[in-house]
This record gives C-alpha cells, sequence and structure tokens, in this order.
C-alpha cells in the first residue's frame, strides 16, 4: 500500500508493510517513509516488538499528554500523525532528505514468528533489515540506527555484528547488559519486566489482530493481519519474565542476549539519561567499552521520553548523522567527545564540554560510615561501631555535614561494606539523596518518576565475587556466576557499584546515604504518581519485590553494619572542583 501526504514539505511516500526476507524464509514487514523525489537517500532505522503502527497519542497518552504540554517544541512543527513509541518522527526527518524505516521484529505487530526479545536469532534479523535498507534503490548505502530504550538497546547488539552497511548509531537511553541493568541488578531480580511485557509487548503481539488498536492511518490491526487465541500467541512467545525469573546468574542465556561492545566500530553517540534504573548504567558502558575510534557521550535529565523529542535532542542528533549519513559539515568532528548537563537542585541545568570519562579532574573521596553518629566523614574511624536493622525495615541512613560550599558529585560511585546477617543471605539496596537545610529530601525528575533520588546501588551478599581484571576502583565488577551463602552473624565485605550520577549541592544542603534490606522509599503518604499500576515513591516502576526471588525466610532477617579500622566501610565519592568552564 503506497499514499503520498502533500502536507509534508516538499511530500512524502509512504510504503506500507514492505515484505522483507529473513534467511530461514520469515517475512519481517516494514513501514518506509521517504521523500516523494526520487534519488539515493540515507536510512535512519528502527526494529522492534512496540508496532510500528501504533499511534504513540493511542499506545501511551500517559507519556504522550505530559510530553506535548511539558515540552511543546516536541510536538511542533509536525502534524504528529506517524508519531509512534521511541522512534523519530518522519515529519521531522524526510524533509531534509532522510528514509525512515520501522520494522516490526519477529513475532511483533505486522511480522510473523516466534516472538523472543532481543534474542540472537532477533539481532541476526536486524542484521539482515540493515543489509535490505543499504541496498534498496532509494537508499544511498549509509543506514544509521537512532531510537529510546529497546530500540537503543537492540542498536549496541546489532552493531557489534558489523553489518556492512551500518554507517552510526545513536543508542538514546539503552541498557548494554541484559543481566545488570535490565534483569537484575546487583543480583537482585528486577520487577520491571512482569509490569512491562503484558502491556507494551503481548499486547502488540502479531496475532492479537482485531482485538487490538488499528493503524489511524491504514485502519488495519497494528498486530495482525490474523487474530488468534491466547492459547495461540502464548505458543508463538518465549515467557521473558518467567525467563529472568529461573536464571538467576548471568549463564549464557544472558550472554548469548549482550553484545560484545569492544566489537562496535561504528561512529557512535551515546546518549544517556542521568536516572533511569534500566537504562543508565548500559550508555556510560556502552560509550566506554565500544570499539569504535569515533564516539561521543551526551547526558541529559528529565523524564525518559523526553529529549530524545525536544529540538536540542532532535538537533543534536541530526547534526550527527548529517555528518556521518549525509557528509554534510555539521561541525560535528569540533565537537568535544563528551558533553554534560549538569543536574542542580533547582531543576536547571549546567550544560558543560568535556574531554574524558570519568572527569579526569575528579577528587575521588572515601567518606567512612560513622554508625554511631549516623554520619558520613572522610574523618577515619578509630573504633569498631555496628549498627542493625531489619531487612525489610526503614534501613539506616547518614549523612554528611551540611556542605560549607557548593559542591559537584558528578561520576560513578560505590561503597565498600562489611555486613553480617541472621540468615544466609541479604539483599542490599542503596540509595543515595540529598537533603536541605530543613533535612527535607529535594528530588529530581527521573526517567520514569517525577521526584526521584540522586543514585542507586544493589548487591546481593551471595553474589559478592568480584572480578579483579575487569573491576574499577569506582566500579567494582561482580561476575554473577556463582552463589555464596552468608553464614549467620559472620561478616563479609561488600563492594557495591552505585550508577553514575551528577548533582551540584548547595552550601548547606547534605548528602545521605540510606541503607535498607528492600527497594527505598521516599518519606511520606503520597499519593504517589503511577505507571502500569506501579506507584512511584522515588524509584520509577524498577521494583525488586518477587516473593520467590526474595523468599522471606532469607531475605527478612536482621541485617547488621559494621565500620572501623578492622571493618572498613565507606562510600566512594566523585567530587568534581566547581572550576568555571565555558559552556558547550
Amino acid at each position: 500500500m503506497e499514499t503520498r501526504d502533500d502536507a509534508v514539505p516538499g511530500g512524502m511516500r509512504i510504503d506500507w508493510d514492505v515484505p522483507i526476507r529473513m534467511d530461514d524464509g520469515v517475512v519481517l514487514r516494514a513501514d518506509v517513509f521517504r521523500p516523494a523525489a526520487d534519488g539515493r537517500h540515507p536510512v535512519i532505522m528502527t526494529h522492534g516488538p512496540y508496532a510500528k503502527g501504533l499511534a504513540f497519542q493511542e499506545g501511551y497518552p500517559g507519556m504522550w499528554t505530559p510530553l506535548a504540554a511539558k515540552y511543546p517544541d516536541a510536538t511542533a512543527g509536525s502534524s504528529n500523525r506517524y508519531q509512534n513509541w521511541e522512534t523519530v518522527d518522519p515529519e521531522k526527518w524526510v524533509p531534509e532528505g532522510y528514509v525512515c524505516v520501522r520494522v516490526d521484529s519477529r513475532g511483533a505487530g505486522r511480522s510473523p514468528g516466534l516472538l523472543d526479545l532481543l534474542s540472537p536469532r532477533e539481532t541476526q534479523d536486524y542484521y539482515t533489515c540493515v543489509e535490505w535498507a543499504g541496498t534498496q534503490p532509494w537508499s544511498n548505502g549509509k543506514v544509521g540506527l537512532l531510537g529510546i530504550s529497546y530500540y537503543a538497546m537492540n542498536q549496541w547488539q546489532v552493531a557489534a555484528l558489523r553489518p556492512p552497511h551500518l554507517a552510526a548509531i545513536c543508542p538514546w537511553e539503552g541498557a548494554a547488559d541484559l543481566y545488570r541493568e535490565f534483569a537484575r541488578h546487583g543480583g537482585i531480580l528486577n520487577t520491571f519486566t512482569s509490569v512491562w511485557f503484558p502491556v507494551q509487548v503481548a499486547s502488540v503481539q502479531h496475532g492479537v489482530g482485531e482485538r487490538g488498536a488499528r493503524n489511524p492511518s491504514t485502519g488495519e490491526p497494528v498486530a495482525g493481519p490474523g487474530t488468534l487465541s491466547d492459547a495461540e500467541l502464548a505458543a508463538h512467545r518465549v515467557d521473558t519474565p518467567a525467563e529472568l525469573l529461573s536464571r538467576p546468574l548471568d549463564d549464557d542465556w544472558y550472554r548469548d542476549r549482550s553484545p560484545e561492545l569492544e566489537k562496535i566500530d561504528v561512529p557512535l553517540l551515546s546518549a544517556v539519561n542521568w536516572a533511569h534504573h534500566l537504562h543508565t548504567r548500559g550508555g556510560f558502558e556502552g560509550y566506554a567499552r565500544a570499539g569504535s575510534a569515533e564516539k561521543w557521550l551526551e547526558v541529559h535529565g528529565n523524564e525518559h521520553f523526553a529529549e530524545f523529542y525536544t529540538d536540542y535532542g532532535v538537533a543534536l542528533q541530526k547534526r550527527f548523522f548529517g555528518h556521518f549519513l549525509k557528509g554534510e559539515d555539521t561541525g560535528w568532528h569540533r565537537r568535544p567527545p563528551v558533553r554534560l548537563n549538569v543536574r542542580h537542585v533547582d531543576g536547571t541545568f549546567e550544560r558543560r564540554a568535556e574531554q574524558e570519562w570519568p572527569l579526569a579532574r575528579t577528587r575521588w573521596t572515601e567518606l567512612d560510615l560513622h554508625l554511631d553518629s549516623r554520619s558520613l566523614s572522610e574523618k577515619a574511624l578509630t573504633r569498631e561501631e555496628r549498627a542493625e536493622f531489619a531487612a525489610t525495615g526503614e534501613g539506616l541512613t547518614l549523612t554528611t555535614e551540611p556542605f560549607a560550599e557548593e559542591t559537584e558529585i558528578t561520576g560513578p560511585a560505590a561503597a565498600r561494606l562489611h555486613v553480617a546477617s541472621t540468615t544466609t543471605d541479604a539483599d542490599l539496596f542503596l540509595t543515595l539523596r540529598v537533603l536541605d537545610p530543613e533535612g527535607r529530601d529535594v528530588t529530581f525528575v527521573s526517567g520514569l518518576d517525577p521526584a526521584g533520588v540522586i543514585g542507586m546501588g544493589w548487591l546481593r551478599a551471595s553474589h559478592r565475587a568480584t572480578d579483579p581484571g575487569r573491576s574499577l576502583p569506582y566500579r567494582p565488577w561482580h561476575p554473577h556466576d556463582r552463589v555464596e551463602p552468608l553464614t549467620p552473624g559472620t561478616a563479609v565485605p561488600l563492594d557495591i557499584e552505585i550508577w553514575p550520577t551528577s548533582v551540584v549541592v548547595p552550601a548547606g544542603h547534605r548528602l545521605a546515604l540510606t541503607v535498607t534490606g528492600r527497594d527505598f522509599e521516599l518519606p511520606g503518604s503520597g499519593p504517589w504518581p503511577q505507571v502500569h499500576g506501579v506507584p512511584m515513591k522515588g524509584h520509577g516502576i524498577f521494583l525488586h519485590n518477587d516473593p520467590e526471588d526474595r523468599p522471606a525466610e532469607v531475605f527478612g532477617g536482621t541485617t547488621t553494619l559494621l565500620s572501623g579500622p578492622d571493618h572498613p566501610s565507606h562510600l566512594l565519592l566523585p567530587y568534581v572542583p566547581r572550576v568555571p568552564r565555558p559552556p558547550v
């Protein structure tokens, strides 16, 4: 089916449900948005399970409404007829000479087959789609990948396979390690997938057909054309939430679904959100470990779905792809490798150019845990202290003295804690908070939560083993390949990664570290905003509360922290000198 949209400057041709044959004979379907005039153009592609024909406004009204209201530039300059969740708006790209290709991945939307998320089969399909797009008569042979979340995660995957026509990638807020970032934080099951999968994936599985939404442009079912029974649908998909629950260790199944980042060699721009409990770590790890000779890092704040669509984000994307896909002089190669939007407590950002990550001028600072006074201090403890808390209770909060001057904390963090439990295991949840002079939490818009904290770290004590060859002082690496139960009452050292963060703390404010045995919750009685029925209390919807993964008899005991000369426990923070720097 082909239509022409004359409302777009220069006209736009749309080819719906274009077939792309895979090596095993399965035919995937793509929508191709291209300039009406003949010629060869660079390609911007996405490939994934969210249904290419599902209107953003219909499928995700809870995100679309605040996006349109809070960021009017995100929806300006377009009829928004072809808006689709976490993909580019063709009306903002096609008039500038790009072809936009959206592919429904195998088993999703209009593409038949077994739905197996982020699997090697799905990644190989993506490779085939890239090569198909690079050899079409409307293509100039250069394919770029651009999308958010799932459409960023699978960029890391397919880029590691090095399809010849792949010219550049821009993974925007996308995890790069299925085990450590998406499935199990510090070895603890993240229940996000059990909430997300039925709402955002199974709801548009190929075969939902007449029971699902329709493409507002074509009138066709977004997940058809056929309509299957519930039993048939279940037989045509892998139960990803069940797989994650059944696999507590980082086995071959996870590794097959996590890219070898060092094999990526195309130019890349990794765009990262400071506060997304699925994706933040992956954006930094992808940037640091990718083998690309040409790579850049951009870090921002605000909602997960915001900056991708704003003028700020779109201009950044077009400068990057204009250079690498069109050969234009966009000034990209004069751009410093790192651009940070440093957070301030008033909700504003300080935009800065940097040369590396972590920042070379970082003053790495250890704050000892003074348990008796519930404080954090650069002053070393001279005697042993200990403190207990119920693993399912409020935990312990330790604070710095009020800062005497404005203090910036930007970079990855970590903690060394000595811990004992009354049971054979314990889960540790570390939360970094900013407190105002009255002791109230200063909150920040995070990936999904409008009132988030500034940093999170997790570790299951039985997964405490580290790999010295891959660990860094500020980023311990846990192989998660074995379980080492605790001996009740016996303390062990735990090295806990805290994902990268950034905040400028004003004078008079304090930093707090809260240590709990469960998900942290901001104080107060709400009401709390919700996404997919999950109340958000400072952690978004990324919870760790599955009773099979965390049986009460194991993870409901009493946890003891120890600190002192024999049990050194500290928080490692990346203090950055507040030297005035020119803006980007």
